[in-house]
Protein backbone atom coordinates (compact mmCIF):
# COMPACT_ATOMS: atom_id res chain seq x y z
CA UNK A 1 0.00 0.00 0.00
CA UNK A 2 3.08 2.55 0.93
CA UNK A 3 4.42 1.90 -2.43
CA UNK A 4 1.38 2.64 -4.71
CA UNK A 5 0.80 5.82 -2.48
CA UNK A 6 3.54 6.99 -3.65
CA UNK A 7 3.78 5.92 -7.13
CA UNK A 8 0.10 7.99 -7.08
CA UNK A 9 2.34 11.16 -5.71
CA UNK A 10 4.68 11.08 -8.24
CA UNK A 11 1.73 10.65 -10.55
CA UNK A 12 0.24 14.12 -9.48
CA UNK A 13 3.08 15.75 -8.48
CA UNK A 14 4.05 14.83 -13.38
CA UNK A 15 1.81 18.09 -13.93
CA UNK A 16 3.95 20.88 -12.61
CA UNK A 17 7.17 18.99 -14.64
CA UNK A 18 7.91 20.66 -17.93
CA UNK A 19 9.09 18.82 -21.01
CA UNK A 20 11.21 21.25 -21.86
CA UNK A 21 13.27 20.81 -18.48
CA UNK A 22 14.08 17.26 -18.78
CA UNK A 23 15.99 15.28 -21.43
CA UNK A 24 13.85 14.59 -24.82
CA UNK A 25 14.20 11.29 -26.99
CA UNK A 26 11.93 11.99 -30.37
CA UNK A 27 11.61 10.20 -33.14
CA UNK A 28 13.11 12.28 -35.84
CA UNK A 29 11.68 10.34 -39.17
CA UNK A 30 8.34 8.01 -39.05
CA UNK A 31 9.37 4.44 -38.48
CA UNK A 32 7.83 3.81 -41.87
CA UNK A 33 6.13 -0.21 -43.00
CA UNK A 34 6.67 -2.96 -40.66
CA UNK A 35 8.87 -5.36 -43.02
CA UNK A 36 8.16 -8.89 -43.67
CA UNK A 37 10.38 -11.39 -41.46
CA UNK A 38 12.81 -12.66 -44.51
CA UNK A 39 15.93 -11.92 -43.54
CA UNK A 40 15.51 -10.87 -39.85
CA UNK A 41 13.59 -12.31 -36.54
CA UNK A 42 11.72 -10.03 -34.71
CA UNK A 43 10.18 -6.71 -35.62
CA UNK A 44 11.53 -4.10 -37.79
CA UNK A 45 10.02 -0.97 -39.31
CA UNK A 46 11.96 0.48 -42.58
CA UNK A 47 11.59 3.80 -43.98
CA UNK A 48 13.22 4.43 -47.03
CA UNK A 49 14.54 8.25 -46.92
CA UNK A 50 16.28 8.74 -50.02
CA UNK A 51 16.30 5.74 -52.74
CA UNK A 52 19.77 6.32 -55.13
CA UNK A 53 19.41 8.14 -58.20
CA UNK A 54 21.38 9.09 -61.21
CA UNK A 55 22.65 11.76 -59.20
CA UNK A 56 23.07 10.36 -56.02
CA UNK A 57 24.46 6.71 -56.01
CA UNK A 58 23.66 6.05 -52.39
CA UNK A 59 20.14 5.38 -50.46
CA UNK A 60 19.30 6.26 -46.77
CA UNK A 61 17.05 4.83 -44.74
CA UNK A 62 15.28 4.69 -41.25
CA UNK A 63 15.66 1.44 -39.68
CA UNK A 64 13.61 0.43 -36.15
CA UNK A 65 14.22 -2.74 -34.28
CA UNK A 66 12.11 -4.21 -31.68
CA UNK A 67 13.90 -5.51 -28.67
CA UNK A 68 14.67 -8.97 -29.76
CA UNK A 69 15.45 -8.19 -33.13
CA UNK A 70 17.98 -8.61 -35.57
CA UNK A 71 19.31 -9.16 -39.02
CA UNK A 72 20.55 -11.90 -40.72
CA UNK A 73 23.99 -12.23 -41.34
CA UNK A 74 24.94 -10.20 -44.37
CA UNK A 75 27.49 -8.18 -46.61
CA UNK A 76 27.36 -5.38 -48.47
CA UNK A 77 29.35 -4.61 -52.01
CA UNK A 78 30.02 -1.07 -51.32
CA UNK A 79 29.96 -1.12 -47.49
CA UNK A 80 27.53 0.79 -45.37
CA UNK A 81 27.36 3.30 -42.76
CA UNK A 82 24.74 3.31 -39.45
CA UNK A 83 24.27 6.25 -37.67
CA UNK A 84 22.40 5.07 -34.22
CA UNK A 85 19.67 7.63 -33.24
CA UNK A 86 18.22 5.87 -30.66
CA UNK A 87 18.03 3.00 -28.24
CA UNK A 88 20.90 0.27 -27.29
CA UNK A 89 21.92 -2.79 -30.16
CA UNK A 90 24.25 -5.18 -31.03
CA UNK A 91 27.22 -5.48 -34.14
CA UNK A 92 29.11 -7.75 -35.05
CA UNK A 93 31.65 -9.00 -37.56
CA UNK A 94 32.60 -12.82 -38.68
CA UNK A 95 35.46 -13.72 -36.38
CA UNK A 96 35.62 -10.69 -34.09
CA UNK A 97 33.76 -9.80 -31.01
CA UNK A 98 30.20 -8.52 -30.17
CA UNK A 99 29.82 -4.82 -29.99
CA UNK A 100 27.43 -3.00 -28.24
CA UNK A 101 26.26 0.47 -29.60
CA UNK A 102 24.13 3.35 -28.58
CA UNK A 103 22.77 6.48 -29.52
CA UNK A 104 25.56 8.65 -31.52
CA UNK A 105 28.10 5.92 -32.72
CA UNK A 106 28.74 5.84 -36.19
CA UNK A 107 29.17 2.18 -37.36
CA UNK A 108 31.12 1.58 -40.88
CA UNK A 109 30.45 -1.52 -42.36
CA UNK A 110 33.13 -2.45 -44.39
CA UNK A 111 32.80 -3.72 -48.43
CA UNK A 112 32.53 -6.97 -48.48
CA UNK A 113 32.88 -7.95 -44.63
CA UNK A 114 30.29 -10.41 -43.26
CA UNK A 115 28.32 -9.42 -40.42
CA UNK A 116 25.18 -8.56 -38.44
CA UNK A 117 22.85 -5.98 -36.18
CA UNK A 118 20.11 -5.56 -34.25
CA UNK A 119 18.33 -4.63 -30.66
CA UNK A 120 19.46 -5.81 -27.50
CA UNK A 121 16.69 -8.17 -25.65
CA UNK A 122 16.16 -5.21 -23.29
CA UNK A 123 16.01 -2.10 -25.64
CA UNK A 124 15.15 -1.44 -29.52
CA UNK A 125 17.41 0.18 -31.34
CA UNK A 126 17.26 2.76 -34.33
CA UNK A 127 19.43 3.57 -36.99
CA UNK A 128 19.79 5.52 -39.98
CA UNK A 129 21.77 4.06 -42.80
CA UNK A 130 23.36 5.10 -46.20
CA UNK A 131 24.67 2.22 -48.75
CA UNK A 132 26.24 3.17 -52.21
CA UNK A 133 24.26 1.30 -54.73
CA UNK A 134 26.49 0.98 -57.78
CA UNK A 135 28.45 -2.25 -56.69
CA UNK A 136 25.20 -4.38 -56.20
CA UNK A 137 22.37 -5.07 -53.70
CA UNK A 138 23.03 -6.70 -50.01
CA UNK A 139 23.90 -10.63 -50.00
CA UNK A 140 22.16 -12.28 -47.68
CA UNK A 141 23.43 -15.58 -45.71
CA UNK A 142 22.49 -16.96 -42.52
CA UNK A 143 20.26 -16.70 -40.02
CA UNK A 144 22.00 -15.35 -36.50
CA UNK A 145 22.03 -18.05 -34.26
CA UNK A 146 20.69 -17.93 -30.31
CA UNK A 147 24.11 -18.48 -29.27
CA UNK A 148 25.31 -16.16 -31.34
CA UNK A 149 22.99 -13.31 -30.28
CA UNK A 150 23.01 -14.62 -27.02
CA UNK A 151 26.50 -14.75 -26.34
CA UNK A 152 28.53 -11.92 -24.67
CA UNK A 153 29.09 -8.62 -25.75
CA UNK A 154 31.97 -5.97 -25.47
CA UNK A 155 30.70 -3.13 -23.27
CA UNK A 156 32.63 -0.79 -25.18
CA UNK A 157 30.84 0.21 -28.38
CA UNK A 158 32.86 1.50 -31.23
CA UNK A 159 32.83 5.61 -30.31
CA UNK A 160 32.46 4.41 -26.54
CA UNK A 161 29.54 6.47 -25.76
CA UNK A 162 27.88 5.71 -22.56
CA UNK A 163 24.17 4.90 -22.33
CA UNK A 164 22.32 6.89 -19.33
CA UNK A 165 19.66 6.02 -16.92
CA UNK A 166 17.62 8.31 -19.05
CA UNK A 167 18.18 7.13 -22.47
CA UNK A 168 17.49 3.13 -21.17
CA UNK A 169 14.20 4.05 -19.83
CA UNK A 170 13.22 6.14 -22.54
CA UNK A 171 13.98 2.68 -25.11
CA UNK A 172 12.45 1.11 -22.97
CA UNK A 173 8.92 3.22 -23.25
CA UNK A 174 9.26 3.64 -26.58
CA UNK A 175 9.39 -0.39 -27.00
CA UNK A 176 6.61 -0.53 -24.63
CA UNK A 177 3.91 1.09 -27.33
CA UNK A 178 4.97 -1.27 -29.77
CA UNK A 179 4.63 -4.62 -27.31
CA UNK A 180 0.67 -2.89 -26.51
CA UNK A 181 -0.07 -2.19 -30.17
CA UNK A 182 1.16 -6.57 -30.62
CA UNK A 183 -0.32 -7.39 -27.56
CA UNK A 184 2.76 -8.80 -26.47
CA UNK A 185 1.37 -9.70 -22.66
CA UNK A 186 4.76 -11.70 -22.25
CA UNK A 187 6.76 -8.94 -22.46
CA UNK A 188 4.10 -6.77 -20.50
CA UNK A 189 4.29 -9.03 -17.49
CA UNK A 190 7.67 -8.91 -17.45
CA UNK A 191 7.51 -5.14 -17.61
CA UNK A 192 4.82 -4.35 -15.32
CA UNK A 193 5.93 -4.35 -11.23
CA UNK A 194 3.37 -6.98 -9.25
CA UNK A 195 1.69 -3.48 -7.61
CA UNK A 196 1.71 -1.28 -10.69
CA UNK A 197 -1.32 1.12 -11.12
CA UNK A 198 -3.35 1.83 -14.19
CA UNK A 199 -5.58 5.04 -15.22
CA UNK A 200 -7.50 5.39 -17.52
CA UNK A 201 -10.74 7.37 -18.77
CA UNK A 202 -13.12 5.13 -17.46
CA UNK A 203 -11.45 3.64 -14.52
CA UNK A 204 -8.23 2.30 -12.42
CA UNK A 205 -7.13 -0.89 -12.13
CA UNK A 206 -4.11 -3.55 -11.77
CA UNK A 207 -1.43 -5.49 -13.31
CA UNK A 208 -3.37 -8.61 -13.81
CA UNK A 209 -6.87 -6.58 -15.46
CA UNK A 210 -4.64 -4.70 -17.47
CA UNK A 211 -2.77 -8.10 -19.04
CA UNK A 212 -6.19 -8.99 -19.68
CA UNK A 213 -7.76 -5.88 -21.35
CA UNK A 214 -4.99 -6.41 -23.56
CA UNK A 215 -4.99 -9.95 -24.64
CA UNK A 216 -8.67 -9.79 -24.77
CA UNK A 217 -8.34 -6.60 -27.07
CA UNK A 218 -10.75 -4.70 -25.01
CA UNK A 219 -8.88 -2.09 -25.54
CA UNK A 220 -6.28 -2.15 -28.78
CA UNK A 221 -3.21 -0.02 -28.12
CA UNK A 222 -3.25 0.17 -32.25
CA UNK A 223 -1.00 2.67 -32.38
CA UNK A 224 0.52 5.47 -30.59
CA UNK A 225 2.18 8.58 -32.16
CA UNK A 226 4.75 9.73 -30.34
CA UNK A 227 5.22 13.69 -30.77
CA UNK A 228 7.39 14.09 -27.21
CA UNK A 229 8.83 12.43 -24.80
CA UNK A 230 10.83 13.06 -21.75
CA UNK A 231 12.19 11.89 -18.47
CA UNK A 232 12.99 12.88 -14.84
CA UNK A 233 15.02 10.39 -12.94
CA UNK A 234 14.57 10.95 -8.66
CA UNK A 235 16.71 8.11 -6.99
CA UNK A 236 15.93 5.05 -8.07
CA UNK A 237 12.85 6.55 -9.78
CA UNK A 238 12.27 7.88 -13.45
CA UNK A 239 8.97 9.85 -14.70
CA UNK A 240 8.07 9.54 -18.23
CA UNK A 241 5.94 12.27 -19.66
CA UNK A 242 4.87 11.65 -23.50
CA UNK A 243 2.90 13.72 -25.90
CA UNK A 244 0.88 11.26 -28.13
CA UNK A 245 -2.06 10.95 -30.39
CA UNK A 246 -3.13 7.51 -29.70
CA UNK A 247 -5.31 4.98 -32.04
CA UNK A 248 -7.30 2.82 -30.16
CA UNK A 249 -9.72 0.52 -31.06
CA UNK A 250 -12.65 0.23 -27.94
CA UNK A 251 -15.62 -2.02 -28.58
CA UNK A 252 -15.01 -2.97 -31.41
CA UNK A 253 -14.83 0.90 -32.96
CA UNK A 254 -11.32 2.70 -33.86
CA UNK A 255 -11.12 6.04 -31.83
CA UNK A 256 -8.22 8.89 -31.90
CA UNK A 257 -7.14 10.66 -28.89
CA UNK A 258 -4.64 13.32 -27.50
CA UNK A 259 -2.95 12.30 -24.80
CA UNK A 260 -0.38 13.41 -22.34
CA UNK A 261 0.58 9.85 -20.48
CA UNK A 262 2.44 9.46 -17.41
CA UNK A 263 5.17 6.96 -16.71
CA UNK A 264 6.67 5.64 -13.49
CA UNK A 265 9.14 3.07 -13.02
CA UNK A 266 11.46 2.00 -10.59
CA UNK A 267 14.61 0.04 -10.88
CA UNK A 268 14.61 -3.11 -8.59
CA UNK A 269 17.93 -5.25 -8.90
CA UNK A 270 18.98 -3.39 -11.66
CA UNK A 271 15.88 -3.60 -13.85
CA UNK A 272 13.46 -0.86 -14.56
CA UNK A 273 9.78 -2.05 -13.78
CA UNK A 274 6.75 0.25 -14.59
CA UNK A 275 4.73 1.21 -11.75
CA UNK A 276 2.29 3.46 -12.65
CA UNK A 277 0.59 4.29 -16.16
CA UNK A 278 -1.70 6.92 -16.71
CA UNK A 279 -3.50 8.84 -19.68
CA UNK A 280 -4.94 12.27 -19.29
CA UNK A 281 -7.06 13.06 -22.24
CA UNK A 282 -5.92 16.81 -23.54
CA UNK A 283 -8.52 19.34 -25.24
CA UNK A 284 -8.38 18.93 -29.20
CA UNK A 285 -10.25 18.65 -32.23
CA UNK A 286 -11.09 15.16 -33.02
CA UNK A 287 -11.30 13.42 -29.45
CA UNK A 288 -13.46 10.19 -29.29
CA UNK A 289 -14.20 10.38 -33.49
CA UNK A 290 -14.44 7.26 -34.45
CA UNK A 291 -11.78 6.62 -37.59
CA UNK A 292 -13.58 6.39 -41.21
Amino acid sequence: MKIMKQLFFLTLITCGIPFKSMAQDNDIFPRGEKAANVHHVGNVWLNELSPADKVFSYSTAVATFDAGARLDWHSHPGGQILLITQGVGYYQERGQAKQIVRKGDVIKCQPGVEHWHGATPESGVTYVATSPAQNGKTVWLKRVTDEEYGSGASTTSPSASATTPEQEVLALSKDKWTWMADKNVDKLNDLFDDQSVFVHMGGSWGKAQELDVIRSGGIHYKKADVHEASVQIIGNTAIVLNRITLLAVVGGNEVTNPFIVTEVYTKENGKWKMGSLSFTRTMGPGNDQPRK
